[in-house]
């Protein structure tokens, strides 16, 4: 993706100075909140990636809809806009969401299920998640209709696939591969 390198640093330079002035986890809020706004708006992303709209414009609209953001974040969007680079917020904000995470021991469960998942199941999971890999960790719902039910949960290079999909598809193979089976 264009612009990756260059927003992990921007996103590195952040947290640096977040955790300098103790305001990490203000700035990881704001970060939180400029990512999920932004991939939510379409006109948003536009407005930000247009070389026709005007900076200020930009600097005076993202002030508009962020209102209560710490002075570090509000510095961050400077300057970006004063390097050109504001295009790439989105990025950067999710760059730093991933950073603060890895730096506070905080990993991210993908589950993928059939149906969205409700609170008591995703506080089953999370502490399932807890007890398997000792960290605390956010989860992230995929719904997948295909999978049909049960669920398929995804934590760094650990997967587990309790899915009716795979049991059917594994179902399949062993009679596939069953002599008696296919003579019938």
């Amino acid at each position: 993706m264009r612009g990756t390198r260059a927003a992990q640093r921007y996103a590195k330079a952040i947290l640096s100075l977040a955790k300098d002035k103790n305001s990490a986890e203000a700035v990881h809020e704001d970060m939180h909140s400029i990512s999920q706004t932004v991939l939510n708006s379409w006109d948003l992303e536009k407005m930000l990636t247009s070389p026709v709209v005007k900076n200020s414009i930009k600097k005076s609209a993202l002030l508009e809809i962020f209102k209560d953001l710490d002075a570090i974040t509000k510095g961050a969007i400077d300057i970006l806009l004063e390097n050109g680079r504001i295009n790439i917020l989105h990025l950067v904000a999710r760059q730093y969401i991933i950073q603060f995470n890895e730096m506070n021991n905080v990993r991210q469960a993908v589950v993928t299920t059939a149906v969205p998942l409700d609170k008591d199941l995703e506080s089953t999971v999370l502490s399932k998640v807890r007890e398997l890999t000792g960290s605390e960790a956010t989860i992230k719902n995929i719904v997948d209709e295909d999978i049909i039910g049960g669920f398929v949960l995804r934590i760094g290079d650990l997967q587990y696939d309790a899915s009716v999909a795979r049991n059917l598809t594994r179902l399949k193979r062993e009679l596939k591969d069953n002599t008696y089976v296919s003579k019938i």
